[in-house]
């Protein structure tokens, strides 16, 4: 016999069609329904049926969807799988390096079972954390992820459920943890049952319906929510989660759902015996959001740092149009600031928001490496017009530049797919939903973003719904081994070791960095305690003067010449040096 189990709160009468036969449910306390069932064990498909209404709905909890999200959902024996990862211990965040990847692009194919076979390129490049975008159910054969409708079920286009626990599973036989990417901010606009069965959704925002986390009934759709992050990092052994958006989860009451989540993440800790991390991506800069629970803080463990990304990206590229203004505006000097605190805006004018913005970080308490850092992430290279990558724009030595700062931040450091050896692939934005309306939706919807952040409207916009647009984002897997793309991954596979090498480079406190910078020659100096990191962005030769003798060069982008206390560098280089004692 097989329980099934079902929440409808506010429904007459709930029926559940097992391989065929529906079988009446009786309502129990919480607004749920049970029966016990005669069926044929794993693999048994069912449906509900909810009042009269003869349209049988898949499980909302559903941890199998081999037919996809509009059809029968299938019973799915989660200890049935042989994991070999008995001796695993975890990863934590922090001193990681993470590695962003989108599993049906990081291929061609496009599966769990290749993107193992390339789990041996991450462990040889240093990195220790995979951080895989969203793996669930959705509607359509590719799509970002991000509109996804079975929130328990993953994803045939990759490999199912058994296919992402392989994955999970050979990444920790390599020392590789692995990161998920969750979405609990909105639900997909096609295959999005929930409302059918009890009150789910309270409104909306721009991605679609929002959860109803603190109405009447919402005991329940914060159950749903963190019951889910619980069984990925229980039931598949991920490591940890990236919230995505959590600015979009509308929450008034006295116990966050963040706060609740991080509390059962815990005690789940305490349970499976290895680090658990939670990463929200959060645009309030508000320092609440990575303070502990015990100093009052929602207890997330990293959050994404977008105003340390825009710095970067605005002093590399010169770039200001939409949310990069205040940052271009800020340039080196704002750059340097970030570097030391975390937020650009705390508490300062937003032009972009219009309107004041963030709080300060007090870097005497709050470590940084519970800001999570990168040159490139899937949002800021997909969410451009043509969804192109730094390589298109910047030189080998500004990107080498750019490494280096990245690398030598006191940040958690992440880099997405490809970024390691320079991919000249474009990362688009794609999806494809069978229906013709919401494919013709997703196109003006796009357009209309672009203007709003202010690309030029003569860009051309390549089509989402394009199969073109998903295969040309695959990554080409023959650049690494052809110059100057072997070169940059070299650098990378240094700049990392030396992270890991040299105590000074993962020290995260942010009260203990130093910064100099000179607008004019743009250049910078990091102080990383007897280590300097000097970066010259310009387009001149520069002799930059040290408070000491450099002692040793620990790796330098181009030939660099030390007298005395000073060390001159060609254009668009860096070096990293430890000084004399």
């Amino acid at each position: 016999m097989a329980e099934y189990a079902v929440w409808a709160p506010e429904k007459d009468r709930v029926r559940v069609v097992v391989d065929g036969e529906a079988f009446p449910m009786e309502r129990a306390a919480g607004g749920w329904w049970r029966v016990d069932v005669e069926d044929n064990g794993p693999g048994s498909a069912y449906a509900f049926l909810i009042d009269d209404d003869e349209t049988p709905l898949p499980d909302p909890r559903s941890a199998w969807q081999p037919s996809g999200v509009h059809a029968a959902s299938r019973r799915y024996d989660h200890d049935a799988f042989w994991w070999t990862d008995q001796a695993w211990t975890g990863r934590t965040l922090a001193g990681s390096v993470l590695y962003e990847c989108h599993i049906g692009t990081f291929t061609d194919e496009g599966t769990f079972d290749a993107a193992i076979e390339k789990l041996d390129h991450l462990v040889a490049l240093g990195v220790d954390m995979v951080e895989v975008l969203p793996v669930n159910a959705v509607d359509g054969p590719r799509n970002w992820g991000y509109d996804g409708v079975g929130w328990y079920a993953v994803t045939e286009n990759y490999g199912g459920p058994d296919g992402f626990k392989r994955f999970v599973d050979s990444a920790h036989a390599r020392g590789l943890g692995v990161v998920l990417d969750v979405v609990y901010n909105h639900l997909g606009p096609s295959g999005a049952y929930l409302d059918r069965f009890g009150p789910y959704f309270a409104g909306a925002n721009i991605w679609g319906p929002s959860l109803n986390l603190d109405g009447a009934w919402s005991d329940e759709v914060r159950r749903f929510a963190i019951d889910n992050a619980l069984m990925w990092l229980r039931d598949f052994h991920v490591d940890g989660l990236r919230i995505d958006a959590v600015h979009a989860l509308r929450d008034t009451r006295a116990q966050h759902v963040l706060e609740q989540l991080s509390k059962e993440v815990t005690a789940l800790e305490a349970h499976v015996g290895r680090p658990l991390s939670l990463i929200a991506e959060s645009d309030l800069n508000d320092p609440r959001m990575i303070t502990s629970r015990d100093a009052g803080g929602l207890g997330m463990d990293a959050q994404w740092a977008d105003d340390i990304h825009h710095s970067l990206h605005t002093v590399l590229t010169g770039e200001s149009q939409g949310y990069y203004s205040d940052f271009a505006e800020a340039d080196l000097a704002g750059l340097a600031h970030v570097l030391t605190h975390g937020f650009l805006h705390e508490g300062t004018w937003s032009s972009f928001r219009k309107r004041t913005h963030g709080a300060p970080v007090d870097t005497t308490r709050i470590p940084g490496h519970r800001f999570v850092t990168y040159l490139q992430n899937h949002d800021q290279i997909g969410n451009r017009a043509t969804g192109d990558r730094l390589t298109q724009t910047l030189s080998p030595g500004i990107l080498a530049c750019g490494a280096a700062l990245l690398f030598t931040s006191p940040f958690t450091p992440m880099l997405f797919m490809g970024e390691e050896w320079g991919a000249r692939t474009p990362w688009q934005f794609f999806s494809y939903f069978p229906a013709e309306g919401l494919r013709e939706a997703v196109r003006k919807g796009r357009t209309a973003e672009f203007a709003e952040h202010g690309w030029d409207s003569d860009v051309e916009v390549p089509d989402p719904n394009a199969e073109s647009t998903f295969t040309d984002s695959k990554l080409d897997w023959t650049e690494p081994h052809q110059e100057p793309h072997k070169t940059l991954f070299a650098l990378y596979k240094e700049l990392i070791a030396l992270r890991r090498a040299w105590p000074e480079l993962s020290d995260p406190w942010l009260d203990e960095v130093g910064v100099d910078v000179h607008p004019e020659a743009r250049t910078l100096v990091i102080h990383r305690g007897r280590l300097r990191v000097l970066v010259n962005l310009g387009p001149e030769q520069v002799t930059l003067e040290l408070a000491a003798p450099v002692e040793r060069i620990l790796l330098a982008s181009e030939p660099v010449v030390g007298e005395g206390d000073a060390l001159t560098m060609p254009a668009e280089a860096f070096a990293i040096v430890v000084l004399e004692s």
